[in-house]
């Protein structure tokens, strides 16, 4: 049902909002707003008038009447960004207007009906909060209806390729350049990385590369010392094995075609499909690691 609360979960820059754009453009109040408020990014005293509004003198600065969120995403979707991080006095309010669906501003004398779909999202553990007594259980239970959790980017390292090659061509267009992709010898050391600050910072090191690349390749060097340093989780090459980035970056190579190779049961096609190389190119570095031999 298009009008289904949603609870995204995810670490920090899993794509939360993006998937919340998603359900929001895929449903039947596409043509309505999509509002969003960072409910972790405001202060406490301003929440509640950002959330309902507030009407000309209801406080010192009311000098006019301003719409709540909740009003300008009538007949469309509020998107509440870090939903864990609303203080409990607040949280019992949004419970109030989520069963009613209706909102009064600050200083009014009567409520007005909304019509709004709820998509929350956070990067805590709800469970653990509402254990803890910082978020209220019947809250919890009124927005974890359809429930979605983004896994970190360490625990999808096949994708980092195709990611890579999507903000390539995204940024392309943006910066006027024209980078094919991520060379081999870089490649092993993006999936090696931990990426603490998921797909977001994947994004931002691609833009950062991208600017600093003088040929159509991405190389080791564009990339930023820390990814370098940072390698081996979830594959066995350690960097302090060799000072060597360009043997690092062969074992790491050859450490993710084994990893391919296994995942798909030696299926090379599909092998070069996850590692995003063409099969000639694949088949070349097979023979090259005499994998071809195991």
């Amino acid at each position: 049902e298009h009008s289904t609360t949603v609870l995204i979960t995810g670490e920090s820059g899993t794509g939360k909002e993006l998937i919340a754009k998603a359900i929001h453009a895929g449903g039947n109040r596409a043509q309505g707003p999509l509002v969003s408020i960072n409910c972790g990014g405001i202060p406490e005293t301003l929440l509640e008038s950002e959330f309902f509004g507030y009407k000309k003198g209801a406080f010192t600065d009311a000098v006019r009447d301003k719409q709540g969120r909740f009003e300008e995403a009538d007949n469309g979707t509020l998107f509440l960004d870090e939903i864990g991080e609303l203080p409990l006095s607040l949280q019992v309010k949004l419970l109030r207007v989520l069963q009613n669906q209706e909102v009064t501003p600050l200083g009014g004398m009567g409520s007005r009906k909304i019509d709004v779909r709820i998509i929350a999202a956070t990067s805590k553990n709800l469970k653990q909060e509402v254990e803890a007594g910082r978020f209220r259980e019947d809250l919890f239970y009124r927005i974890h209806v359809m429930a979605i959790h983004l896994p970190s980017l360490r625990d999808r390292r096949s994708d980092i390729p195709l990611l890579a090659k999507h903000f390539i061509d995204r940024f392309n267009k943006k910066l006027g350049k024209n980078i094919e992709a991520v060379s081999s010898e870089a490649l092993p050391h993006l999936v090696g990385y931990a990426w603490p600050g998921n797909i977001r910072e994947l994004e931002n090191v691609v833009e950062r590369a991208m600017l600093l690349a003088r040929d159509k390749w991405i190389t080791p060097d564009e990339l930023p010392p820390a990814i370098m340093l940072d390698q081996g989780l979830g594959l066995t090459s350690k960097p302090e094995d060799t000072l060597s980035i360009k043997k690092a970056g062969r074992r790491l190579e050859k450490e993710l075609i084994e990893k391919a190779l296994k995942l798909t049961e030696g299926n090379r096609s599909q092998a070069a499909k996850i590692l995003e190389v063409s099969r000639p190119m694949l088949l070349a570095k097979i023979k090259a690691y005499h994998l071809d031999k195991k």
